[in-house]
């Protein structure tokens, strides 16, 4: 054995241990997400796709898709915001959607805010659900629903209604995931 193993290492006092080193803050800056962004945004979406029942999807979504989906909330000038630090990563990503996906229906949209796994429970959600709701008020938006599943996500059916979203309707077992059936529960904010 060696000497060192035997004698245990002085330490210092703690009035004399170097302070640690700081926390880095959480900082963030909420703006329109552009085309670029959208290779990060699926990545933060297919995170709950594949690992949580938030989204009753089951298969990843491809960047095709997402910029169809892009395109059409563009085109009809609707909010779509990311959460970027200062060192250029994405922490969420927020937008609004015509209700069941129909155009005709773009003064009645759904809202959709997902987290990269190391931002949740900072706040982040309410900063971005506060902004999107005004930029969707903005856009001329009457009604916003938020259909969020029922299980494993209080905290987001607690931050809705804090904004004043009102329960308008319980579905039960409308989605199967991860060998379970899931419901939702559809809050609803009417903004004019």
């Amino acid at each position: 054995m060696l000497e060192e193993e035997y004698d245990q290492r002085r330490q210092l006092p703690p009035h004399l241990r170097p302070a640690p080193p700081a926390e880095p803050g959480f900082e963030y800056e909420i703006r329109p997400a552009t085309a670029e962004d959208l290779p990060n945004v699926r990545e933060i979406y297919n995170h709950y796709v594949l690992n949580s029942s938030v989204t009753f999807d089951e298969k990843p979504l491809t960047l095709v898709a997402l910029r169809k989906k892009f395109a059409v909330a563009t085109k009809l000038a609707m909010p779509y915001l990311v959460a970027e630090n200062p060192r250029g990563n994405l922490l969420g990503v927020a937008w609004v959607f015509p209700w069941q996906g129909d155009t005709a229906s773009r003064k009645v949209v759904e809202v959709s805010i997902y987290l990269g796994p190391a931002a949740t429970g900072k706040g982040l959600g309410k900063v971005l659900l506060e902004r999107l709701l005004a930029d969707a008020k903005t856009a001329g938006i009457r009604e916003v629903i938020a259909v969020i599943a029922d299980r494993g996500a209080e905290a987001s059916i607690q931050m809705h209604k804090k904004f004043g979203f009102k329960e308008i309707g319980r579905m039960g077992k409308v989605g199967y995931k991860f060998d379970r059936w899931l419901g939702t529960v559809m809050l609803q904010k009417k903004l004019r």
